[in-house]
């Protein structure tokens, strides 16, 4: 047994990026990282968003965890498709590869006993929003860690709104603009957020969560 933890320790290697990510968990509860990944991969998880939404295949959002679903114009306006890892094309395996690899150094490294992992696309259309809110249900607290990945494009502007804004406590707010590739992680369970209205454009994105058990 001892022979086989010391060859584990052997193999570990730090990764700086990760470590980034971790110390402003740490820190601050959240960390915004723009070079998570290749903005190859982005054009083309934005390109599926877009043939998604298309073809009308997303479906308006609900409030609330499966048990007690409804759905209300007056909270969230965005339409969204679950992304099935079983049935996931390359560039969607990638993007699940990644967060896997980011999941597996929280647990050896911080020991967080995440077992899974979710992802959902996200389209907001123009008067859309999300109002303030937690990633946490009265019935469900497996979520521990909340991530989104913005998929617009270059020709973004800061303009067009659908800032993600995130409320510290004892602290000021944290605006966020959705710009291509950006990747946002906050704790679920600490930081109440919100998706203030697009103006212009339509806002994309893929959202999802680490849980537990």
């Amino acid at each position: 047994m001892a022979h086989t933890l010391l060859t584990e320790d052997l193999s570990f290697k730090e990764n700086p990026l990760f470590e980034h990510l971790i110390s402003d968990l740490l820190n601050q509860n959240y960390s915004i990282c723009d070079n998570f990944f290749e903005l190859k991969l982005v054009d083309s998880l934005r390109e599926r968003l877009k043939m998604l939404h298309n073809h009308s295949e997303l479906k308006k959002a609900a409030i609330g965890n499966k048990v007690n679903e409804s759905i209300s114009k007056a909270i969230r306006g965005d339409y969204i498709q679950w992304i099935d890892e079983q049935q996931a094309n390359s560039a969607e395996h990638l993007f699940f590869e990644a967060f896997k690899t980011f999941k597996d150094y929280l647990n050896m490294t911080c020991f967080m006993g995440i077992l899974h992992q979710e992802f959902h696309y996200a389209v907001y259309p123009v008067g859309t929003f999300y109002k303030r809110h937690l990633d946490t249900f009265q019935n469900d607290d497996r979520r521990k860690l909340s991530m989104v990945c913005y998929l617009n494009d270059d020709s973004w502007k800061k303009t067009n709104g659908g800032e993600l804004v995130i409320y510290p406590e004892n602290s000021n707010e944290v605006i966020i603009h959705p710009l291509p590739g950006r990747v946002v992680i906050f704790e679920s369970q600490l930081l109440e957020h919100e998706v203030r209205p697009v103006l212009d454009d339509l806002r994309l994105s893929i959202t999802g969560w680490f849980k537990t058990r």
